[in-house]
């Protein structure tokens, strides 16, 4: 791997940490489009996992007073469910698919209607929920779009949502590494990044989060469900685009 794609890795992963420490999201889903641009998709899922696996442990320690346990649990059923499923499945998605379903999942989140009101307090719901983003996870790379739309409805501040949904995402990049690094009919020892390269990332991922954290304190819930919407659907136009580049070239 030359210099300039580790830097551009190392990089990505500082600014897509800080990114979804104010967040909650966004940042995995930048920092896949970047990775399968860059690496073989069997790779860029185990080093997604990876840095995912660390920014989200670390979000949420630093925000742990605010976890939603009961929601958690429910989530963590229905990723079971889905991962035991999907091991059968032989399928490893090529780049411009990764792609374009990246770009579009934030427009399907845009798109359903108000009144379904997707609650994730509401456990049929979480179980629904747990079990469509880990799926979504595992074959496009990210399931954060998804699982933002479970969370638009319900009554918890900005901090209780950071907080659950990073301890939800770390349990899905878990089922993505298990996945794509073992389980996979596909996986192979080469998918695994370099320890220099994993552990740069690490720290990166850890730098960038401490610092988000710092802003997240200082903002408004209204300020951030404002933002993340907008954000959402500007990263999703831009991976749609990259994946039309690709079809054209």
């Amino acid at each position: 791997m030359s210099l300039i794609v580790t830097a551009i890795i190392l990089l990505a992963t500082l600014a897509t940490a800080f990114l979804s420490s104010i967040f909650g999201m966004l940042g995995g889903l930048i920092l896949m489009g970047i990775l399968a641009s860059l690496l073989p998709i069997a790779s860029a899922m185990v080093l997604h996992g990876l840095i995912q696996l660390t920014s989200n442990g670390y979000r949420a320690w630093l925000n742990r007073a605010h976890i939603n346990w009961p929601i958690v649990t429910t989530l963590f059923i229905g990723n079971v469910a889905a991962m035991v499923a999907l091991v059968w499945v032989a399928f490893t998605p090529d780049r411009i698919t990764v792609l374009l379903a990246l770009g579009v999942l934030p427009y399907i989140a845009w798109a359903l209607p108000k009144n379904l009101a997707l609650d994730v307090t509401k456990k049929p719901v979480g179980l629904i929920a747990g079990a469509v983003v880990v799926a979504t996870n595992l074959l496009a790379g990210v399931g954060g779009p998804l699982l933002d739309v479970f969370f638009q409805r319900v009554a918890l501040t900005r901090h209780q949502i950071v907080a659950t949904k990073a301890v939800a995402q770390a349990l899905g990049h878990i089922s993505k590494i298990i996945f794509y690094g073992g389980l996979a009919s596909t996986a192979s020892a080469e998918d695994w990044p370099q320890v220099y390269l994993l552990l740069a990332a690490i720290i990166a991922s850890l730098i960038g989060t401490g610092l988000g954290k710092r802003v997240l304190d200082t903002m408004r819930d209204a300020t951030f469900f404002s933002w993340t919407q907008r954000i959402l659907l500007s990263v999703g136009a831009l991976l749609m685009a990259r994946a039309l580049y690709l079809m054209a070239a």
